[in-house]
């Protein structure tokens, strides 16, 4: 999918019972700076799925739990070149959308709206959220000879042909998902592979404002128990 030669975008929405951040935050999504939007939808029961399509945007009911199968769900469905994740519940500003189009199109490979680069800040962290994103961060850096000051983020924007070339879907990789019964997301293996892979990445500063409606679904300690695991064992996993 192309459009006068320039990369087009697919903006994917990765929701579960966001009726309230939808509401606000995608009416200040300006539709010339993205050829796509596709909401992948965690079976909503607020009426997510429904004020979506009164919208006109695509919906794919998720297929699973967790999200590394919201992305799984959606992947077959994205049409643009460039796809950026998005979190419709307030922590992602839409108005940053342009800005990552325009550092894509510089030929990144990947570019992460980072909550700690420069004066940005996240409303959304805890001491605990906050300590925790940094160490992995610093271990995916020290590990890959990486510069990341935000790997564990959703809000960025990638090449969709990363999705396939980083075969980031397999269950193989994810093995502890099973030992906890917890299905985590994409982003520091995204993160890690892009890295090993000594791919083009930059990062621009973005905040995370609080969050608008809902709850914070991901469970903490055994998601971080997955993700360390995954980011350790990745040094002799994959090339």
């Amino acid at each position: 999918m192309s459009n006068q030669g320039r990369p087009t975008v697919t903006l994917l929405v990765l929701a579960m019972n966001e009726i309230d951040g939808l509401r606000e935050i995608m009416p200040r999504i300006d539709r010339a700076n993205v050829d796509q939007i596709i909401i992948a939808d965690g079976n909503s029961t607020d009426g997510t799925q429904e004020y979506a399509r009164s919208m006109g945007y695509e919906v794919y009911p998720q297929v699973g739990k967790g999200g590394r199968n919201a992305f799984k769900t959606a992947a077959p469905h994205i049409k643009g070149d460039i796809v950026i994740s998005f979190s419709p519940n307030g922590k992602s500003v839409p108005e940053i959308i342009p800005a990552l189009v325009a550092k894509m199109r510089e030929g990144y490979d990947m570019v992460i709206v980072s909550r700690y680069k420069d004066a940005a800040r996240s409303a959304d962290d805890t001491l605990i959220s906050n300590f925790a994103n940094k160490f992995f961060t610093t271990a995916i850096n020290f590990l890959y000879r990486a510069n990341y000051t935000d790997s564990m983020v959703i809000y960025r924007a990638y090449w969709t042909r990363l999705f396939r070339e980083l075969d980031l879907w397999p269950d193989k990789h994810y093995p502890l998902e099973n030992m906890f019964r917890t299905i985590v997301s994409i982003e520091p293996l995204l993160s890690v592979r892009v890295a090993k892979r000594h791919l083009r990445v930059t990062e621009i500063p973005g905040d995370e404002p609080p969050r608008i409606g809902g709850v914070n679904k991901f469970p903490k300690v055994t998601g971080g128990l997955i993700y360390f695991v995954q980011i350790i064992r990745e040094l002799w996993h994959w090339k």
